[in-house]
């Protein structure tokens, strides 16, 4: 049994098709000076018809398998943080398992929106620690651009598909998580929502006409929770830990949107050199967003061995989480 984590391997995949801003404003009442302006976001990639979160995720899971220099027999358990999985049922995590030929490997799908990579990676941190697994393979990965209304300006604007993945193996130098918050206000679950395609509303002609299968957000709403929650969180996590804002090497946020980014680290009092910011080039990619995020600071040499990182989402649910992660 081991006291300590660490991340050993990572990978991610993107669609290659891009939807610019200037493709949006031939689609809708929009501009691109509006979405940059209000959003930070730029472009984002969208799944082509044969490409599907399960796909993604395994491209993901493929070359976090090869930089930890492991074979897919080796992983122990396998958790993907999803919204949007290929189907109702079975769950995603089982069908990216057999993909990998990671046989019998033991997978389960975990939904906690845009938060779901954080809670992922914690479960994965302390299944490792009780001694019950010693090699995780963590994904977030979503295909959102299904699911969102390509006339609604408001939500067309936001989103992007894509995944990332990471192994989290036992270590016994010191390290990996440090601290964590995982919370819920499960009273405004409807502040972020797709209304149809579950129980209350099943697949029907009146939930097509409807649109109730797409993507529903009270932005402001979401915003103000957004604000308040990620630098309150980060602080906790902190204070646990007895550490200060001032030993965060890098800070990543949930590619939401810069407004928010912008003020959280106003809040904190945290340089945006030292914020990690890919939402221009992906959008909102939900439980993808913070291993996108995640990767491209890794290789991009943003990360160095003995650095804390910070990683905080938040999302539907309302859920939100954050976690300390020392490399």
């Amino acid at each position: 049994m081991s006291r300590y984590t660490r991340i050993s391997g990572w990978g991610m995949y993107v669609p290659e098709r891009r939807l610019t801003n200037f493709d949006l404003e031939k689609m809708v009442d929009t501009s691109d000076e509006w979405i940059v302006e209000h959003t930070g976001i730029r472009e984002r990639r969208i799944a082509a018809p044969d490409e599907t979160t399960r796909t993604m995720s395994v491209a993901a899971s493929r070359r976090a398998i090869e930089k930890a220099g492991i074979k897919p027999t080796d992983i122990d358990l396998i958790i993907a943080a999803t919204s949007s999985s290929d189907y109702l049922m079975p769950a995603v995590a089982t069908q990216i398992q057999a993909d990998l030929g990671a046989a019998n490997v033991p997978a389960f799908t975990l939904v906690a929106g845009c938060s779901g990579f954080v809670y992922g990676l914690v479960n994965a941190h302390f299944l490792i620690t009780s001694g019950a697994f010693r090699r995780v393979l963590v994904i977030g990965a979503e295909t959102i651009s299904r699911t969102v209304d390509w006339e609604d300006r408001s939500t067309c604007v936001l989103f992007g598909d894509g995944a990332g993945a990471v192994i989290v193996e036992a270590s016994d130098t010191p390290g990996g998580l440090v601290g964590f918050e995982l919370g819920a206000d499960g009273s405004r679950w409807d502040v972020l929502m797709v209304p149809g395609g579950g129980i209350v509303h099943p697949p029907s002609h009146e939930m097509v006409d409807q649109k109730l299968y797409a993507v529903r957000m009270n932005g402001r709403a979401l915003f103000e929770f957004a604000t308040h929650i990620v630098p309150e969180a980060t602080r906790r996590v902190l204070e646990q830990t007895g550490l200060t804002v001032d030993d965060i090497a890098l800070f990543i946020p949930h590619q939401a949107n810069i407004r928010i980014t912008q003020l959280v680290a106003q809040a904190l009092g945290l340089p945006m050199e030292r914020v990690m910011v890919n939402l221009d080039k992906y959008g909102n990619t939900s439980a993808a967003s913070i291993p996108l995020a995640l990767v491209e600071a890794l290789e991009e040499g943003r990360i160095r061995p003995g650095d804390y990182v910070m990683m905080v989402a938040f999302g539907a649910g309302l859920s939100w989480g954050a976690v300390l992660w020392q490399w």
